[in-house]
């Protein structure tokens, strides 16, 4: 059985492998993401790269920055820009809520995953704060002790 369905979540169009490593992540968030229709083709196309990207709050309105959505190949002249902003659709009291964590010392919003929810497009938030080096080592030394634990018992 495959890792998204345990969960009960639809299976991801573009992941942010990166995000677990680097970040603790404290809170998920699911939010709609406001796309053109090019972007959603593509996205469909598993054309799509959030491992740079990050959400912030701009105006009282969240926002996602440097994602990645490659151009649709059959698109004709109306294509859209492959790293545009793009606005990501949420309750006000999240807003207000995510606004408080935010302005707290070392929080960030990370998004995780890019998948399609009942036909729309869907992003997955994480409320995270950044490892350090050492906590990052950590990390590693317990996953090779799994790692070895696992061939043991095989």
């Amino acid at each position: 059985m495959k890792r998204h369905e345990e969960k009960d979540e639809p299976a991801p169009v573009c992941r942010n492998r990166k995000a677990g490593f680097l970040y603790d992540i404290q809170d998920r968030i699911e939010a709609g993401i406001v796309l053109v229709g090019t972007e959603v083709k593509s996205l469909r196309a598993h054309g799509g790269d959030i491992s740079d990207a990050y959400a912030a709050i701009d105006g009282g309105e969240l926002f996602l920055h440097q994602a990645h959505i490659s151009e649709y190949k059959n698109a004709g002249y109306g294509g859209h820009l492959p790293k545009r902003t793009r606005k990501l659709l949420v309750h006000r009291q999240q807003i207000k809520r995510l606004t408080g964590k935010l302005v707290e010392r070392g929080f960030t919003l990370v998004p995780l995953a890019i998948y399609f929810k009942n036909g729309k497009a869907k992003i997955l938030l994480g409320l995270a704060k950044g490892k350090r080096k050492f906590d990052r080592r950590h990390a590693i030394q317990e996953k090779d002790m799994q790692r070895q634990m696992r061939r043991e018992r095989e």
